[in-house]
């Protein structure tokens, strides 16, 4: 059963500097939400906290109802797809599939039949004889989805999944990640630097930076009303011209800049008369 996962106040330092500072969010069952920022933001660091894999300095992880911050990994049921697939070359795909469900104790009959369920979710059933090898690169991290799968988690955390693919096998996998994720209707919680892969994919995002999240909502809010500078600049293509709040009219603000009197809409932030903003154009 899928459930949602909650992180409330997690901090994590690496010396003097913060990494992960004081960051919270929950997601809700079932829920595509991703972690997105530039590369040294944290977000990665972040995720393995969820997934057990590095302690935090302090702060409380949740899965549904059940608080699992000191739980160890192979006991949280979450499951982690990694950036680099960490598939074992000497195995078959069903193999690599199953190995998991091995070190749980699961028979092996047992263990072949949810191994062949989760290749059969991915399209790559009939390739469960195969060594990683003769796999390309797609197929490599459709197994890598499948090992995950199999172990029946309450959610799936996904490390920059597609970041080694070529531009078009890349498309192909947003779109079979896509349809994997409906037919699961497994929460997942995916980070990414990739801002088409967030804006294509996501029920929600939330933007990082310096180990903050900064933005949190759905792509098309954080694409049209980016909440800073840093979003906007981040999330889209957009010249920004400085100007001086002058007024509300009729719904529409009114913004004195170089380029003259801009209405536009206004922002979610309270502007007073005066005061700087930037228009997004």
């Amino acid at each position: 059963m899928s459930q949602p996962i909650r992180v409330e106040h997690v901090v994590k330092r690496f010396g003097a500097v913060a990494a992960v500072d004081d960051v919270s969010f929950a997601t809700v069952p079932g829920e595509m939400f991703f972690l997105l920022g530039p590369s040294g933001c944290g977000k990665t660091t972040l995720l393995r906290a969820v997934a057990g894999l590095g302690e935090v300095d302090s702060g409380e992880f949740y899965l549904g109802q059940r608080r699992i911050t000191e739980t160890p990994p192979h006991r949280r049921n979450v499951a982690m797809v990694f950036q680099n697939y960490a598939l074992w070359p000497h195995m078959t795909v069903l193999e690599n599939v199953t190995f998991g469900l091995g070190l749980r104790k699961i028979g092996r009959r047992e263990r072949a039949k949810r191994g062949l369920a989760a290749l059969e979710i991915v399209q790559m059933a009939s390739l469960a004889d195969r060594k990683p090898n003769q796999l390309s690169g797609g197929q490599q991290q459709r197994v890598a989805l499948a090992r995950a799968l199999a172990l029946e988690p309450d959610a799936l955390l996904l490390d920059e999944p597609l970041s080694n693919l070529d531009a078009k096998l890349r498309l192909e996998m947003r779109a079979e990640l896509r349809r994997i994720h409906e037919e699961t209707g497994l929460t997942m919680l995916y980070v990414t630097h990739d801002q088409k892969e967030a804006l294509s994919l996501a029920d929600r995002v939330a933007l990082m930076r310096d180990g903050r999240i900064v933005q949190v909502g759905a792509p098309r809010d954080l694409y049209h009303r980016p909440g800073s500078r840093f979003a906007a600049a981040f999330l889209g293509e957009t010249n920004l011209v400085r100007g001086t709040f002058v007024e509300t009219v009729d719904g529409r603000a009114r913004i004195e800049t170089p380029m003259g009197l801009l209405k536009c809409r206004p922002s979610d932030v309270p502007l007073a008369r005066g005061q700087a903003c930037d228009v997004c154009v």
